[in-house]
């Protein structure tokens, strides 16, 4: 069980909160404990349609209008859903990036802001802004290469010459993404990437140096 904290008596305060997604960020939580706080961050009372909230529906402290309990957080969502780099089941990271990525439509220049509202998403209509919410924010606009990262399971090991694909897929939005220049060691490699039903084609392009592309899937 994780805990976001002890209360002054030392015992575990009983509140469900999106840190605990970040244990699979951490590498802490084991293959069982992975598949609860799955299912768990993907239940409406988590995952408002947008995104991860930071505290679920329900709680006793819950405002969608809260900086921390309620409102959803990209980069918050983005380590969460790196957690799942190398993992089999990417349906949480896939809703995540194609929340965020249509949450983007509506923002100005489609730059992601620190945080905004954690109201349930409405058909339509766009996220609710957070009023002071620093827009754009750097660690929000770094999380649209994590997510990506974790859909896609992609991880570069240098020292093989090899870039690994793990359980690759990609949300019904993005039908295709390009990768340039991508360094491996001294080499270099283009790659398009092509949605496939539940998986992805990869395409490489032009190359520089050896590389060897592995699948796992």
């Amino acid at each position: 069980m994780f805990v976001l904290a002890l209360d002054r008596e030392k015992r575990p305060c009983r509140v469900r909160s999106s840190n605990a997604g970040q244990c699979l960020f951490s590498g802490i939580a084991s293959e069982e404990q992975t598949e609860k706080v799955l299912r768990e961050l993907r239940r409406p009372a988590f995952f408002s349609g947008w995104g991860v909230r930071t505290i679920a529906e329900g709680e006793s402290r819950y405002n969608p209008m809260s900086y921390h309990n309620g409102s959803i957080w990209p980069h918050d969502n983005a380590l969460i859903a790196w957690g799942l780099t190398r993992h089999r089941n990417k349906e949480l990271a896939l809703e995540i990036l194609n929340g965020l990525f249509e949450a983007a439509t509506f923002v100005d220049l489609s730059r992601l802001p620190e945080l905004f509202c954690g109201f349930e998403r409405r058909r339509g209509k766009a996220p609710t802004e957070y009023p002071v919410a620093c827009s754009p924010q750097a660690w929000a606009a770094g999380s649209v290469f994590m997510l990506m990262q974790a859909c896609l399971g992609l991880t570069v090991r240098a020292a093989e010459s090899r870039i690994y694909f793990y359980y690759p897929a990609l949300p019904p939005a993005l039908e295709r993404i390009s990768l340039r220049n991508v360094p491996v060691g001294a080499a270099r490699i283009d790659l398009d990437i092509v949605r496939q039903d539940h998986t992805v084609a990869i395409e490489p392009k032009r190359q520089s140096g050896p590389v060897q592309i592995v699948l796992v899937a």
